[in-house]
């Protein structure tokens, strides 16, 4: 079963710039490591200071996997510096989701 992160960032609406360089930097280095990048999303409409990634993985242990080589990636680490050092996130919280089957989708199932 795939399991999915889903990463909920609270953001400076005034560095909104800042966050999706930080969320393009992400692009090759998350997949490189392992994880599959759904996509990072930038606010739009309605709050101008919440952002969320979705990553999904095989396993949480392949997520620990995966958290491991982030750690050693030179690539990574200077994502983590910029925005420490720009302090454009105020706060980022994980949630684990799984996908509901959609009917659609599901072998032997007809749609009406």
């Amino acid at each position: 079963m795939t399991v999915t992160c889903c990463i909920r960032y609270v953001i400076d609406p005034y560095q909104r710039d800042a966050f999706e360089a930080y969320a393009r930097a992400w692009g090759p280095i998350i997949p490189a490591a392992g994880g599959d990048l759904l996509g990072y999303f930038l606010p739009h409409e309605g709050a101008n200071n919440v952002g969320l990634a979705l990553i999904s993985f095989d396993s949480l242990a392949a997520y620990e996997a995966y958290r491991a080589r982030l750690r050693q990636d030179p690539a990574a680490l200077a994502n983590f510096r910029f925005s420490q050092e720009k302090r454009f996130i105020l706060e980022e919280t994980r949630t684990w989701l799984e996908a509901v089957p959609h009917p659609a989708v599901l072998p032997g199932v007809r749609r009406r």
